[in-house]
């Protein structure tokens, strides 16, 4: 099967968590440049601690309130390094893979009291569009034999095994959610199955 990705540049990036080793992989089909961070030793008896992330531009610049994106992405690179052993894969696919101007075409719609899943069908998208055949081309590329995937979605858990790459483990990837995204974390819960008690986590922060 011919490569879907190929490395293109890679550094250490000193951090507010400490240095960690960047790659990024161009995607041969659309350009795309998706990222690795990683903190020591990658190939391991020991399942490797390993965050799947998709981008998230509202959430992570911008630091909107509507989602734990941010949260969920600086939680991560903090257990990689507390523990001094880990890898998080940056994928380029914004909003659930239908692009940033259809997810605020969704927020638009979910103004009106839509919530994300039926946002999403209304514009004609499934729930969630977003493809892991890159993440696991670079799982291999890198030489990772097994991982401990830090997620609540069972979807990315299921897609990973799928594509051929030993999950495991999977650890609870869970944010308090605060008095704007309660409602969006109830939706991930109750209609796409994400793997956390809401009302176990939430800790209202001030908005």
């Amino acid at each position: 099967m011919p490569s879907l990705i190929k490395r293109y540049a890679s550094t250490c990036l000193p951090t507010e968590y400490g240095e960690f080793n960047l790659c990024i992989y161009n995607e041969l089909a659309n350009g795309a440049e998706h990222c690795a961070l990683w903190q020591g030793e990658l190939s391991s008896e020991d399942p490797l601690p390993t965050r799947v992330h998709s981008e998230c531009l509202t959430g992570e610049v911008f630091h909107s309130l509507k989602c734990d994106c941010r949260e969920q992405l600086d939680l991560a690179l903090r257990r990689i390094a507390e523990e001094g052993r880990g890898l998080l894969l940056y994928l380029r696919q914004e909003g659930r893979g239908i692009g940033l101007g259809n997810k605020i075409r969704a927020y638009a719609l979910q103004s009106q009291g839509m919530d994300t899943v039926d946002a999403n069908r209304a514009l004609g998208f499934p729930d969630d569009l977003r493809s892991y055949d890159v993440a696991a081309e670079m799982l291999r590329d890198l030489g990772v034999d097994s991982i401990a995937l830090m997620t609540n979605n069972p979807d990315k858990l299921q897609k990973l095994k799928q594509l051929g790459i030993d999950v495991s483990a999977r650890q609870e990837h869970v944010i308090p959610a605060n008095q704007v995204n309660r409602s969006y974390l109830e939706t991930k819960a109750a209609r796409m199955g994400h793997l956390f008690d809401i009302d176990a986590v939430d800790k209202p922060k001030d908005t």
